[in-house]
Formats: C-alpha cells, structure tokens, sequence
C-alpha cells in the first residue's frame, strides 16, 4: 500500500467527506474514513467494530462490509480519476460539475474474498482502469492493518 496523502488540499477533503461520508447514511454508519486522496491511489479506513462481524463465534469482517467499503474507494477512485481529468476551474466548481452531471451510480461490483476478514483496521484502495464521458472503471484492494490482502474487487459505475 502507498503512504497517504500527507497534505491532501483542504477544499477537496471537505467536499470528499461530504459527498462520500456525511450525505451517505451507509458510509457513514460504517464508520469509514478517508485516508488519502492521492488520484493515483486513494484509501478508506474502517475499523472493526462489533456490528460489523457476520457471525459471533467467527469474529471476522463481514463480507458485506468488505464489499461496501470496496464499492466506497471504487467511486472515490473513479470520481478523483475524473476530477483530475478536468483542466479548468476550482475544486468547488469541478466537484459540482461532476454532482451535477451524476451520482457515481454502481453498475457492477465484482469482488473476491482472498482470507478471512481478520484484523482491527482495514484500508480499502483503489485505482482507476477507465475514466470516460459514460463509465468509469476501478480495481480496489482492501487490506488489514498487517498488509495482508483480504479482497480484491473491480466496480463499473456510471458516470455521465
């Protein structure tokens, strides 16, 4: 996994949060967090919490969890991909040339589950396959807090 974004810009960082955390009942119960907004690579944290085991006696992230958060990072890569691709304007007015536009819709998430969720953090990563006028594309990882890889997943949304 690469090192986060030591100094992410502060207006992105705010607008990402609100748009992928706080206006998100589902992210935001989940607890996700954002951890870097490097385009090339951008990570979400999640801690392990009680609610989010599958079974009480098989204490592991559920992996319905583990694909959430997957789906999570896949739309931030996809929306940072297409961020980046913009050559003019503010932060501001790109993120809402892009709200307005669309909502990063999931068409396909596909996702396979390497090892058991075992672990207290896990950071989901992504980066971008294709970004185009229609569909975006992101390949995601999710790792725990020991790097050791407990899914892999790619999802296609929409973005125009």
């Amino acid at each position: 996994m690469s090192q986060h974004n030591q100094n992410p810009d502060p207006e992105l960082l705010s607008l990402v949060n609100h748009f992928f955390i706080e206006s998100s009942p589902v992210n935001r119960g989940l607890g996700l967090r954002i951890r870097s907004l490097d385009p090339a690579n951008p990570q979400i944290d999640i801690d392990m919490r009680d609610d989010l085991v599958g079974l009480v006696y098989a204490p592991m992230l559920h992996g319905g969890i583990i694909a959430s958060a997957l789906d999570a990072v896949g739309s931030l890569t996809v929306f940072l991909g297409i961020i980046a691709k913009m050559k003019t304007g503010s932060t501001q007015e790109k993120v809402e040339r892009l709200r307005q536009r669309s909502r990063l819709n999931t068409i396909d998430l596909r996702v396979d589950y390497l090892r058991p969720g075992r672990g207290s953090v896990f950071t989901a990563s992504g980066r971008v396959l294709r970004t185009g006028t229609k569909v975006g594309v992101a390949r995601m990882e999710m790792h725990n807090e020991a790097g050791h890889l407990i899914a892999v997943g790619t999802g296609t949304y929409l973005v125009g």
